[in-house]
């Protein structure tokens, strides 16, 4: 009987060991994804009321986890009934990121004044006002980007495992997901909060000395921190997209061998979202039309 106790325990000792060495590979595996995955999100979790901001972010923290306990059953189902499913939702996914993108890079350039007035509106606004619609607005956004950002994630930390044992793959897989949520996330919080950190340095320094120094840089920072955000996010959205082809599709992958791989998936990026932009437009006016017919 205790033989048998200690042989159980000693399967479990094995296993752990097993799943903190495959966790440890898929994590690495995915550090340049989560990177992106970061930037994206630090970008569209900023721009809201200060007192709204650990809210919103709260919500798309939700949000995330709930794509996750999605994303990874399906993904094991997929990847027993038919494989190439995973590579097919991939591409529609950069798709939908290169679209992003170039979305955001066309509105920079030909929209700026337009997107400055929004912007104003958004930080003056209270809730319970149209303020509030864009808020929901913009959550529902950073949701469904993190959705195609997390199916990524997933498949390529089940790609690290898939010659281990079906228990190994789940625990991993779930780990996996778990630290790229809450590391993620928990980053992107202290981005936003950086000038409230600051302001308590200057309140506790008395105005003087290394903390107050300390203390105006973080609050000087944040804006810049933001806008360059706004562009490391922007710039990940079409590398991640470009990623995704250049590795899921053959005939992209083998093309212009001699160009540098990030250069590539930027040139992927930039062509998807462009070829995607004209269709997503056509879709949403149908959308707004069918909506107003009924």
């Amino acid at each position: 009987m205790a033989s048998g106790f200690f042989a159980i325990l000693d399967d479990i000792a094995a296993l752990m060991d097993d799943i903190a060495v495959t966790s440890k590979v898929a994590t690495k595996q995915t550090a340049g994804i989560l990177g992106d995955d970061l930037a994206v999100n630090a970008e569209k979790a900023t721009g809201f009321l200060s007192s709204r901001e650990i809210p919103v972010l709260l919500q798309i923290m939700k949000g995330s986890f709930i794509n996750k306990l999605i994303i990874v059953p399906i993904a094991f189902l997929l990847q027993w009934m038919y494989p190439p499913a995973i590579k097919i939702i991939l591409v529609f996914g950069g798709l939908y990121l290169a679209f992003e993108g170039v979305e955001k890079i066309i509105e920079y350039f030909f929209h700026k004044k337009e997107e400055s007035g929004k912007e104003v509106i958004q930080e003056i606004e209270a809730p319970g006002t149209s303020g509030e619609a864009e808020e929901k607005s913009k959550v529902k956004s950073a949701i469904t980007t993190d959705f195609i950002l997390s199916i990524e994630i997933v498949i390529i930390a089940l790609g690290t495992v898939l010659n281990e044992p079906l228990m190994v793959q789940i625990i991993t897989v779930s780990i996996v997901s778990i630290i790229a949520t809450v590391g993620v996330y928990g980053i992107v919080a202290l981005i936003v909060r950086m000038d409230d950190a600051g302001f308590k340095l200057i309140k506790k320094s008395g105005q003087k000395g290394f903390l107050n120094t300390l203390g105006e840089f973080l609050v000087k920072a944040l804006p810049w921190v933001i806008k360059a955000l706004g562009v490391i996010g922007t710039v990940a959205l079409i590398l991640v997209a470009g990623g995704i082809f250049d590795h899921n599709i053959d005939y992209l992958h083998h093309l212009l061998p001699n160009v540098p791989s990030m250069l590539k998936q930027a040139i992927y990026g930039i062509v998807g979202g462009l070829v995607m932009l004209p269709v997503f437009i056509l879709f949403k006016r149908a959308f707004k039309f069918v909506k107003k017919a009924n």
